[in-house]
């Protein structure tokens, strides 16, 4: 999916840069966060995966917060409110950054409140800084819009008498349960097994593909810091696994174009030995971001200029 630069207001106000939150004064304790919500999903570094899945399902916000910002405490509030109003058509998942720092180096934040859409595990970015809510609810019309164009269409369970309710999702088969659970525990090297075997059992299953694909790039990024990667990359502008750990991190972070375009500049320097390194990995971050994402079919088009 290509995240739609239409979504994005222009105006840009309320935001707080990130680097002097510790010099802000704490919020003062009325400002607090509004009541449990059933379309409300808290979320740090742990559950962001969980986030992913559900996107799948209906588009899930993600809001930048702190506590020491009273306009983006505000915001949330104000979009669990309006989301609540679509009948369980939107999750929120508010993102306190000091209960995230890896989340939000990844996806480069500097400022809150930021917010970001998931649909279908790809990130649209949305706005920063305080909008008012007729622009909100404007941009949760074209995010509802922009969802259903990519088959995204389930509502999260809001009944009256439920706590914070996570959609029922559609039954997967047992080996997609399998290594669902196993990226639940972080065991990606058991994710990636069991999404292979699916994929023996049944060659066409493409959700397999992209899950194996999705386990693997966490695999690869799982313990290593980000400044370390980039900082290796940039000592090394040659060096093919540097350069595909940034790649890596950018498709994690939702920056593709940035992430295609560096193994693709790098490609024609390479050996042979190189190219089909190069050429496996660019196969399976396509599968990573959707192989029917327009991003994904300019670099395929440019990987196969390259080849013939």
């Amino acid at each position: 999916m290509t995240p739609s630069d239409s979504l994005a207001p222009a105006a840009l106000r309320g935001a707080v840069d990130l680097s002097a939150l510790s010099q802000r004064p704490p919020t003062p304790a009325d400002a607090a966060p509004a009541a449990a919500s059933p379309v409300r999903f808290d979320t740090d570094d742990a559950s962001v995966e969980i986030r992913m899945t559900q996107s799948m399902r209906v588009p899930i916000v993600l809001i930048a917060w702190t506590q020491r910002s009273a306009p983006s405490l505000e915001l949330v509030n104000t979009m669990v409110r309006l989301a609540e109003a679509r009948n369980g058509k939107i999750g929120i998942a508010p993102l306190e950054v000091e209960r995230a720092p890896q989340l939000i180096a990844a996806l480069q934040l500097q400022s809150v409140p930021t917010v970001i859409a998931l649909v279908a595990g790809q990130p649209v970015p949305l706005f920063e800084g305080v909008q008012p809510e007729p622009v909100i609810n404007d941009l949760f019309d074209r995010l509802l819009e922009l969802a259903a164009q990519h088959g995204v269409t389930g509502e999260l369970n809001i009944a009256s008498d439920a706590s914070p309710a996570e959609p029922e999702p559609t039954p997967l088969p047992p080996l997609h349960q399998e290594a669902e659970a196993a990226l639940e525990r972080r065991d990606f090297a058991a994710a990636v097994q069991a999404y292979k075997t699916a994929i023996a059992q049944d060659p066409r299953d493409s959700a397999a593909v992209a899950g194996m694909a999705r386990a693997a790039l966490l695999g690869r990024l799982n313990g290593r810091g980000m400044a370390d990667i980039r900082n290796a990359a940039a000592a090394a502008p040659t060096d093919l696994e540097a350069q595909l750990a940034v790649a890596d991190l950018d498709v994690s972070g939702g920056h593709v174009d940035d992430a295609f375009d560096r193994v693709l500049t790098l490609f024609p320097t390479l050996d042979a030995d190189g190219k089909a390194i190069a050429r496996q990995r660019l196969l399976e971050l396509f599968e990573v971001v959707g192989t029917d994402d327009a991003r994904v079919a300019a670099a395929r088009r440019r990987l196969t200029n390259l080849l013939y």
